[in-house]
């Protein structure tokens, strides 16, 4: 048998978030990883601290942004590899009620470092902005399809990864640890997404599925290079003429195929909001884990000493799983209390 801390099951932003909790610990850990689950790779890797709906800063904006700028930077040194593009998010406004509001939150405590008091007025011709844009900061788009596949080729170097699927009924639950076919382990955490639907252990938490599909378009003309463009969707440049343009939501389908549906939706709402011509190159979907509350799903299986769950993360992942990672590291090897807010004894029945 091969002696571990800790098994990983999964392989997405939190997954990797956590192993590199166990490396910088020194502990010793394999992940199993199946790649079924998709969000993580077809997500835009936007990271941004204000919910552009309403104008209100995202949960722990603050925390997550001081720990994920400087885990990525780390990554990046680690890996080799450029992952995170400093680029501002322009909000178009679509009314002047909307402006109002914009400039109303910049009184909210410490929006002054989100949002941006000086009104954008649109000079591109290819875009439908009557009212303008709201240039939100500190933000950025970190590469995550590149992200996932350099990091499991550097757990294949390392010899800590098993592209394979899970089975859970093989999980022997011993007095103090477990031992799965050739491993023998301490620790298990689950950091499956939408997989968790699957798993016996932790099935019956109130995961929601997402499902989300992008298109990526081509457009000569549209000349939206140095900034995200968001209105009901966000335009995201990927370079060359290239866009990200996205997302759906999909509460009902849980496959990972594109949709015509999608498509059209995404189509129909991009020409609203431009008017160049464009070419449709691609489209992607997967499924998001998100919870009613919003808040990830982390913490210990109420009967299995050991057993712990990392996941929920929904659209945020690029900011929140670094934070979350560290919570519930600290949590299993130095007894810290998780967050109320994301810990899954909240779901207790009272």
């Amino acid at each position: 048998m091969k002696q571990v801390d800790y098994v990983v099951v999964g392989c997405g932003l939190a997954g990797i978030a956590f192993c590199e909790e166990l490396i910088q610990h020194r502990k010793r850990f394999i992940v199993i990883d199946d790649v079924s689950q998709l969000s993580s790779v077809v997500a835009a890797g936007i990271y941004n601290p204000v919910v552009l709906k309403r104008f209100n800063a995202v949960w722990k904006a603050d925390e997550q942004l001081a720990l994920a700028l400087p885990f990525y930077r780390h990554l990046e040194q680690k890996l080799k590899v450029s992952l995170d593009t400093k680029i501002n998010i322009h909000r178009r406004f679509t009314s002047i009620e909307e402006q109002n509001d914009w400039f109303s939150a910049l009184d909210k405590p410490n929006f002054e470092s989100y949002l941006s008091s000086k009104l954008i007025k649109n000079t591109n011709t290819a875009v439908e902005a009557p009212f303008g844009f709201g240039k939100v900061l500190q933000t950025g788009r970190i590469d995550t399809s590149l992200l996932l596949s350099k990091y499991k080729a550097y757990l294949i170097e390392l010899g800590n990864y098993r592209p394979e699927t899970f089975i859970h009924d093989d999980l022997e639950i011993q007095e103090n640890d477990f031992a799965y076919h050739d491993l023998a382990f301490k620790n298990i955490v689950f950091s499956e997404g939408f997989g968790m639907m699957k798993n016996p252990f932790f099935k019956t938490l109130p995961l929601n599925e997402a499902k989300g599909e992008v298109i990526i378009i081509k457009s000569t003309n549209l000349d939206v290079s140095d900034y995200i463009l968001k209105s009901s969707i966000f335009v995201v440049p990927l370079g060359d003429d290239m866009y990200s343009v996205g997302a759906t939501y999909n509460w009902d389908d849980k496959t990972n195929d594109s949709t015509n549906a999608a498509r059209t939706e995404l189509v129909s709402k991009l020409k609203e909001l431009i008017t160049c011509d464009f070419e449709v190159i691609d489209q992607k979907a997967g499924i998001r884990p998100t919870t009613n509350d919003r808040r990830p799903l982390v913490g210990q299986h109420p009967e299995h000493a050991n057993m712990y769950i990392l996941n929920g993360l929904g659209t945020r992942g690029v900011m929140v799983s670094p934070y979350v990672s560290k919570a519930l590291y600290n949590f299993i090897e130095n007894n810290t209390p998780l967050d109320g807010e994301i810990d899954i004894d909240r779901f207790k029945k009272s």
